[in-house]
């Protein structure tokens, strides 16, 4: 990669956001794996930036 050209976030914060829901929503079970995908699901959401601190980025293309 050029020392000139801008690295890329691996993730937008609005895909950050779907995928915390999606996580979430598999979540909702009663195995072992819900479980962990609801941990994982908030683990996440806490690292990331409210929308009132974040408006700009309301998700969508």
């Amino acid at each position: 990669m050029d020392a000139e050209q801008e690295r890329q976030p691996l993730v937008t914060l609005a895909e950050a956001r779907e995928a915390v829901e999606l996580l979430a929503l598999f979540g909702q079970g009663d195995s072992d794996e819900a479980r962990r995908a609801g941990q994982l699901a908030s683990d996440i959401a806490r690292r990331l930036p409210s929308v009132e601190d974040n408006p700009s980025d309301q998700g969508g293309p």
